[in-house]
């Protein structure tokens, strides 16, 4: 008997590993090859895939999927590489910015912090923030999304997801504190670092 995709849907809601794995393998290699044409790199393909069909086991009880569960899965894929290409973007933009001003600054910045350091501290930083909120402020900052779009995306309320981005700058500012001064000097244009400086302690 051939099952419709509220049948499958209905079955993964239900927890039935048996459908979903039949899912899995019937749409993982395509998925990847679909991936790979816009990345141009199988190993990131294989994870944004791989991703995408955990959150959904994990997530299945609160997704809401209103076009064809192939439908979903390639828009899930399409977004997640457009996003890793937007994260790549800014990744590169961050690496030029410390480049630039060590090559300029050699001297003075070295024997305080280097690019490496200050990229691990910021994610160190990121890393400590609550699970929730450290979500939120990633698909925030890394992957460019409004506070509408992760609200609809987590089932949450957009006031809830301004309360969480402006706790997770607050931590930030405070794990961040020694480094503050220098992130204004060194990285003057990254959004990032400027609302970390400026967002006030409550």
């Amino acid at each position: 008997m051939q099952l419709t995709d509220s049948d499958i849907l209905l079955a993964i809601q239900q927890g039935n590993e048996r459908v979903f794995e039949v899912v899995f393998r019937k749409h993982y290699s395509s998925l990847c090859n679909y991936a790979c044409g816009i990345l141009k790199d199988m190993d990131d393909s294989e994870e944004i895939v791989q991703h995408i069909f955990t959150k959904l086991w994990e997530q299945r009880n609160e997704i809401e999927i209103t076009v064809s569960l192939k439908s979903y899965l390639y828009r899930a894929v399409h977004n997640t590489c457009l996003n890793r290409i937007k994260h790549l973007k800014i990744q590169e933009t961050y690496r030029q910015h410390v480049g630039e001003f060590l090559e300029t600054n050699h001297e003075s910045v070295t024997d305080v912090l280097d690019g490496k350091e200050l990229e691990l501290r910021i994610a160190t930083a990121i890393e400590k923030l609550p699970e929730q909120c450290r979500l939120i402020f990633r698909m925030s900052r890394f992957e460019e999304l409004k506070y509408q779009e992760i609200a609809d995306q987590l089932g949450l309320s957009v006031k809830t997801i301004e309360n969480q981005i402006g706790k997770a700058l607050k931590i930030l500012r405070s794990e961040l504190s020694d480094y503050l001064p220098l992130l204004i000097w060194l990285l003057p244009s990254i959004e990032l670092v400027h609302q970390v400086v400026t967002i006030p302690f409550s």
